[in-house]
């Protein structure tokens, strides 16, 4: 079910009621739940799929814990998460076109779960978006459109200012481009990441290697098939961290990834 057109509209007005409809908004559980901090079930009615998320976001430089008051808290958390955000749809691009003629960008995906989240996060930035069947003939393709002028193809990972920044830009482009199997007790259990450039793939492995996930090499499975593609595999002693650390704000992969943590 998508986000109904009161929750979108409040959506786009100012900070609190942005972050009140968040916290009233059953599809806005997960986000909220992984970004702000709370222990809670993530995407999932699996009790295993728990996350607990640094309480980065709720400290900074000259915090005073008496001054912690929740709409402080709630303040701080959305300042913080706006370059998170920013930065997962930066990530998540890579699965997306550019029309130079609308100045706009699209993301394609069979079933529109995933496009929901990506249009409520959207318009928690205060960007509008919307979503539409793909073609006549393409059965449950849905594509997600928005004129929201932070997207950047050639986006420089030197932005990332933040781990918590690099985090959500590896996350958003595993939620793009990343494969894993469908069925969690399928072994071996492979977490890939693939790209037709290779220098980009490069940095993305780069960030996870700093963060302390094993990776395999990067390669290209067949140059006969196709010089330009490149995938790497996170390492099997690393997969439960890559969950932990990295996770998934795609429906599917979610489900999945929380039940190793």
């Amino acid at each position: 079910m998508g986000l109904s057109r009161k929750t979108v509209a409040t959506l786009s007005g100012n900070a609190q009621d942005k972050l009140g409809c968040m916290l009233e908004t059953p599809q806005a559980s997960w986000w909220y739940s992984s970004t702000v901090g709370i222990m809670t079930t993530v995407g999932s009615d699996n009790p295993q799929a728990t996350r607990t998320i640094s309480r980065e976001v709720h400290s900074g430089p000259g915090s005073q814990p008496g001054l912690m008051t929740p709409q402080r808290l709630h303040a701080d958390a959305l300042a913080t998460t706006r370059g998170v955000l920013q930065a997962y749809f930066q990530g998540a691009l890579h699965d997306g076109t550019r029309s130079s003629l609308h100045k706009t960008h699209r993301f394609v995906q069979k079933g529109r779960d995933w496009l929901d989240r990506l249009r409520f996060m959207l318009a928690l930035l205060g960007h509008s978006s919307w979503i539409y069947q793909e073609g006549r003939n393409r059965n449950d393709m849905y594509a997600l459109e928005t004129s929201a002028k932070f997207l950047d193809v050639d986006y420089d990972l030197g932005r990332l200012a933040t781990d918590l920044d690099r985090i959500a830009y590896v996350r958003g482009y595993f939620d793009a481009e990343g494969g894993m199997p469908r069925l969690i007790d399928v072994r071996p259990f492979q977490i890939q990441l693939v790209q037709k450039d290779q220098n980009e793939l490069g940095g993305v492995r780069d960030i996870l290697t700093k963060l302390g996930i094993k990776c395999g090499r990067m390669h290209n499975p067949s140059r006969s098939v196709d010089p330009d593609y490149w995938r790497f595999y996170i390492s099997a002693a690393s997969v439960a961290d890559f969950a932990r650390v990295i996770g998934s704000w795609h429906p599917r992969k979610e489900q999945l990834l929380g039940m190793m943590i």
